[in-house]
Order: structure tokens, then sequence, then C-alpha cells
């Protein structure tokens, strides 16, 4: 049996392009069970400010080990965790405070995220994200063997404002992870 684990991030839902097309390309490559982690946080803009950062890391990975008490983890034969911004980082903590093997999807990873030394993973990032540090998230995946690909122009959720370019992107980053996960 297989089930994959969709961790978003704070504003950026389940439903949105990136979460949602990775969520039906998931259940196409056979993961029976599509969990999507439900987390919020009501501390305000947390965006260059290291301390609420971390109080939202905090209560988001607080969240999810609530939300994800229930599940046998060994019943499973693969693991693939879906994750967005922070909760990219909230990912990569579970799997290794749980000793799990997992794939991960990355998806605009914050260079925190590294800190949990995710394996078995792909990252998507774009040039223009504020509130990823690339050169780090770069260096990171680097150090890890981590495939890195860097969307040039591309803000947080790999968007230009072009709405056309961004379906193109979309795309782009839909075939890679499809072929991450054959």
């Amino acid at each position: 049996m297989k089930t994959s684990v969709i961790f978003p991030g704070i504003g950026y839902t389940v439903e949105r392009p990136l979460l949602y097309y990775a969520g039906k390309l998931a259940a196409a490559h056979g993961y029976d069970t599509r969990i999507p982690v439900q987390y919020s946080f009501r501390g305000g803009n947390i965006r260059g400010d290291r301390e609420k950062m971390q109080e939202a890391f905090v209560e988001i990975c607080r969240q999810a080990e609530e939300m994800l008490s229930g599940i046998r983890w060994d019943e499973y034969d693969e693991i693939l965790f879906i994750s967005k911004s922070i909760g990219t980082a909230a990912a990569a903590a579970y799997a290794a405070k749980h000793g799990l093997q997992v794939r991960h999807l990355l998806y605009t990873p914050l260079a925190e995220t590294f800190l949990w030394k995710p394996q078995n993973a792909i990252a998507f990032i774009g040039t223009e994200d504020p509130w990823s540090e690339i050169g780090q998230v770069r260096m990171a995946c680097e150090e890890l063997s981590i495939p890195l690909t860097v969307v040039e122009g591309a803000n947080h959720s790999l968007e230009t404002g072009d709405p056309v370019r961004d379906i193109g992107i979309l795309e782009a980053v839909m075939k890679e992870s499809r072929q991450f996960l054959s």
C-alpha cells in the first residue's frame, strides 16, 4: 500500500495548483490514500521575522503531529510527502522525528527545511521568491544531492504574473514531479 501526505503552506492550500495537481499525480502513480494536513497560524505577517517564523513552524508541526497521530506508517510500502513553503520544513521535520523513509516533493522550500536532511527528494524554487533564500536552498540541495529546478522570474507560488507562462511552468513542474514518481 502507498500513501501521500500533503503539507501545505500557510496561505497556499491543497486546492491551489501545485498541490492540487501533485495530489492527482500521486493518485495516478498508485498512492492509494491522500492525507491533506490542515493547519492554521493566526500570528499575522511572519516574513522576515525569525521569531514569528519559528512560532509558526512549531505550531504547524504541533498540528501536523495531532492530525497524523493515528496513522500506522508501518502499514505502507511507500510514503510520499508533498509539501509547499513552510510545509516543506514541517514535512522534513516530521519524517526525521518519526524515522520515516519517504519521498519528498518540495515546492518552494524554505532554507530551514534542509536542517532535517530530507532524502529521496526533488525541489522547485523561483528566482523571485521573497520567502526562500535561493542561495541557501541551492547549496543545501547540492550538499544533499537533491535535484533543484530553479524557475527564472517566478515567485513563491512559482508564478510570474503572466497566466500563459504560469501554466507552462506548472506543466513543466508537474512533468518533472511525474518523472520523480515513476
